[in-house]
């Protein structure tokens, strides 16, 4: 146990250096498996291979490719462009439009970073022009780009299905109503904020709705529109497996791109090699994370930490805030993929084993861990953000503290309310 307790520390040490996660879990544990000798070193690579040996694990880069050839085609722009028609006339119609567009974009690519770059390039300069302190701007898109793990598909959900064993398709279906809910609250928060600033009201789209053009721009983004409706529809209805369900999607995305003549056969390379560095990026964590892992099962520290952690619950209530209050200190600080395969297997297995419902506990834990995505110090959505905006990182933090807070509120809700979470899997009969 001390020995583990030792890989940590120099893990956490390195994370704050500067030095990247994947490179400080890599390194540090092998470190530990010199200085103990407990294996060589040829366990390294065995085990990285072994973490990334599931079929599941190849929808991570198809559906990060789906964001990109989505950025690319245009198809983006014409998901905020309806949304707008559709909200813009709304008290803060623009921050709408912006929570709109991230909540749609969610359901076609399970990226966080992916949303926030590509709807933030759109919208923060608008909503700036509008009234909004751009502070205010960045932090509600990056915000908002927490949508794109929780509203399936979800890379999040993926990888905690494959490592506990848990069916995805109903961790999918599950995360609708925490979604929609994190999205309604975002654009209440939203209007509420832009009746305190007239700057913002003064700008507010008064012309009645055309519903002609509306009818119009509906039946030009329709094919985008129903993108959501194939890929989750093909799964619950046993047409295809996830897995597939991203393969369908870059395909469909493909046609869409080359339909609105906005994607070209010479942007395809440029492409495959962006999305093929973002998926390395996540795969290589989830492989060095595995080595992590199994140092925690050989050395038995998982249920060392296990028992520690039993000294302060006694129940599932108390268990759920220990939780949810570890995550969240877990998820500022470590990758999502690395944090489902180093921490999440013994608090899974301790949450069930007082009484809770796996499918609940892992909405919990995978909803907890992508609020990560938005925390600082080491929230992806917020470096997005600031590359996007162009603002300080602090100012981007400062910006996303309010919709941050309101969704560790939804969080705890999620935890305490079971059927938020299991009714729609229940239905559909998981």
């Amino acid at each position: 146990m001390n020995g583990a307790v030792i890989l940590f520390i120099a893990m956490f040490i390195l994370i704050f250096m500067g030095v990247p996660v994947a490179f400080s879990i890599a390194a540090s544990s092998s470190v530990f498996l010199l200085i103990t000798q407990m294996k060589p070193l040829l366990i390294v690579p065995q085990r990285m291979l072994t973490g990334l040996d599931s079929f599941p694990y190849l929808a991570i880069p198809l559906f990060i490719l789906v964001g990109n050839l989505m950025d690319t085609g245009g198809i983006s722009r014409r998901l905020v462009n309806w949304a707008n028609l559709l909200a813009g006339g709304l008290p803060g119609g623009l921050g709408v439009v912006a929570v709109l567009a991230c909540t749609i974009f969610a359901a076609l690519t399970g990226s966080a970073p992916a949303t926030v770059a590509a709807i933030g390039s759109i919208m923060i300069a608008p909503m700036v022009e509008r009234g909004y302190d751009k502070k205010t701007a960045v932090g509600l898109c990056a915000a908002a780009g927490a949508l794109g793990p929780i509203i399936p598909p979800s890379i999040t959900m993926i990888v905690f299905g494959v490592t506990m064993s848990v069916s995805i398709p109903a961790m999918f279906l599950g995360g609708i109503v925490p979604g929609l809910l994190i999205a309604l609250l975002l654009i209440a928060a939203n209007m509420f904020h832009a009746f305190r600033h007239p700057e913002i009201l003064k700008h507010r789209r008064t012309e009645k709705m055309q519903w002609g053009v509306f009818f119009r721009t509906t039946l030009t983004t329709l094919p985008t529109l129903l993108l959501p409706v194939i890929i989750l529809g093909g799964i619950y209805n046993g047409r295809f497996t996830p897995t597939e369900s991203a393969a369908v999607g870059v395909a469909y995305a493909l046609l869409l791109g080359f339909c609105y003549r906005e994607l070209r056969i010479k942007d395809i390379p440029k492409l495959l090699v962006r999305s093929a560095e973002t998926s390395a990026m996540v795969c290589f964590i989830i492989s060095v994370a595995n080595i992590l892992s199994w140092i925690m099962a050989s050395t038995q520290a998982s249920n060392a930490i296990v028992n520690s952690l039993m000294t302060f619950v006694n129940n599932k209530f108390s268990f759920l805030l220990v939780m949810n209050l570890f995550l969240i200190l877990v998820g500022a600080l470590l990758d999502q993929g690395a944090a489902v395969i180093i921490i999440c297997p013994m608090l899974f297995n301790l949450g069930t084993s007082l009484g809770i419902e796996p499918l609940h506990l892992a909405l919990i834990m995978c909803v907890n861990l992508v609020l990560g995505n938005v925390t600082p110090p080491f929230g992806y959505n917020l470096f997005t953000a600031a590359s996007v905006s162009g603002l300080k990182f602090n100012d981007v933090v400062k910006g996303v503290m309010p919709y941050l807070l309101i969704e560790v509120a939804v969080l705890f809700f999620l935890a305490y309310c079971e059927p938020a979470c299991t009714w729609l899997p229940r239905m559909a009969g998981y």
